[in-house]
């Protein structure tokens, strides 16, 4: 919008409340997707931008999306050693950046750290942006043509970004990680580890117990043997022996 003041500030928004699994930036208009994991097709999107001025006047477009399952296999992770909450921040411009430097249209699917508490955020001085991007005839480009042309302009954007953030930056580039392990799974795991401890104290308590028994009963009948000789011997009768039987009892 031309316009200067209120009646050039555009406010972008979803025409028919389809906000369950995509949603947009009011301010830039970019879209997000919310909840499409599983979904593959095409959807339409009916957008609006409106004015702020007095008479607000708006327009409308339909914004077609394609959800394709395979772009994971494309999608590469730039590690920054920055803060999460500074990379957020500034989002925008190291889109920007990357779009310059790769010339390819690049989206940035999640910013994420591995300190997830809120204190953390501003601690951790290592910051995972996953992206993906799309040449001028929006097809996917592979995750390997994109880690290469990273690693052939590493500099560049690294001075490109030091002007951003105002202090050195390093941008390496990581394998996507694989899922983190649920709690339910590590708790999973945890329960294993010690039923196998358990179980295997068990084994060697019960082989210790069998070895000795195996090694007490020898010396066990030497010596009742013994003390049935001396019952005999003492007494000479076959009712002592009786006797010293029903007393070993």
């Amino acid at each position: 919008d031309p316009d200067s003041g209120d009646n050039g500030l555009l406010l972008y928004s979803l025409v028919k409340n389809q906000t369950n699994e995509f949603d947009i930036d009011e301010n830039t208009g970019q879209i997000f997707t919310v909840s499409v994991a599983g979904k593959a097709g095409t959807f339409y999107l009916e957008v609006q931008a409106a004015d702020q001025g007095t008479r607000r006047l708006t327009a409308q477009t339909t914004v077609k999306v394609t959800v394709d399952p395979s772009s994971s296999n494309n999608i590469v992770v730039v590690v920054l050693n920055q803060k999460i909450n500074v990379v957020e921040r500034n989002i925008a411009a190291v889109k920007r950046v990357l779009e310059g430097k790769l010339a390819w249209n690049v989206y940035i699917v999640d910013v994420y750290s591995n300190e997830f508490e809120r204190k953390a955020r501003s601690s951790t001085d290592v910051t995972y942006v996953k992206i993906i991007a799309f040449d001028e005839a929006n097809q996917e480009v592979s995750g390997e043509d994109v880690k290469r042309k990273l690693r052939e302009q590493k500099s560049n954007i690294e001075r490109e970004l030091e002007k951003i953030f105002s202090t050195s930056v390093t941008a390496a580039i990581e394998e996507a990680p694989a899922d983190s392990a649920t709690p339910e799974l590590v708790a999973t795991i945890v329960l294993g580890v010690l039923l196998a401890c358990t179980l295997v104290a068990f084994l060697v308590y019960v082989l210790f117990t069998i070895k000795r028994k195996r090694k007490y009963e020898p010396q066990h009948l030497v010596k009742k043997q013994a003390e049935i000789m001396e019952g005999i011997d003492n007494n000479g009768s076959l009712k002592s022996l009786e006797t010293l039987k029903h007393t070993n009892n």
